[in-house]
């Protein structure tokens, strides 16, 4: 998915005047001919450019069909929205992800229901274990096959 639904927390990160101020040249670097606006192959440069890879047919399309019918491509106030919340989306990921290494004290990639009862021990030491249990078994219980024990939390790198 371009942008991440996962969360229920308001995020309200804002870029720093000179990330901001990077997203503008890029914009305008990407801009063949100072249309005022970036074509889909334009939009596509700047991701490059910005993220180190090339979106998805799938990305661009979602871009692109956001796009005021009265212009040919996006304009830089959109191009900003999109680029902070996919900025958003990847500094939410890292979060996660780091979040989840702490957890994984034995490196394996996955956190079995005892290595998450004892994270929250640490963490929470007076949430119920019932909450504990629900939280588990909601949020991305696996059962990927004979190569890790039954139940299993999988991180998204696996």
């Amino acid at each position: 998915m371009f942008f991440s639904q996962a969360g229920a927390r308001t995020r309200t990160w804002e870029p720093s005047p000179s990330e901001h101020k990077k997203w503008v040249e890029v914009f305008k670097a990407c801009d063949e001919d100072n249309k005022g606006y970036l074509s889909r192959e334009d939009f596509k440069v700047a991701v490059v450019m910005l993220f180190g890879y090339k979106p998805s047919k799938i990305e661009a399309d979602s871009v692109m069909s956001s796009v005021n019918p009265n212009t040919s491509g996006v304009l830089l106030e959109e191009f900003l929205n999109v680029i902070r919340k996919k900025r958003e989306a990847q500094l939410y990921r890292n979060e996660i992800r780091h979040i989840f290494t702490a957890f994984d004290r034995h490196y394996r990639g996955y956190l079995t229901l005892e290595d998450f009862q004892k994270a929250f021990k640490q963490v929470a030491p007076k949430l119920p274990e019932r909450i504990i249990l629900e939280v588990f078994r909601v949020n991305g219980v696996h059962y990927p096959g004979p190569h890790l024990p039954r139940r299993t939390l999988v991180s998204e790198d696996h």
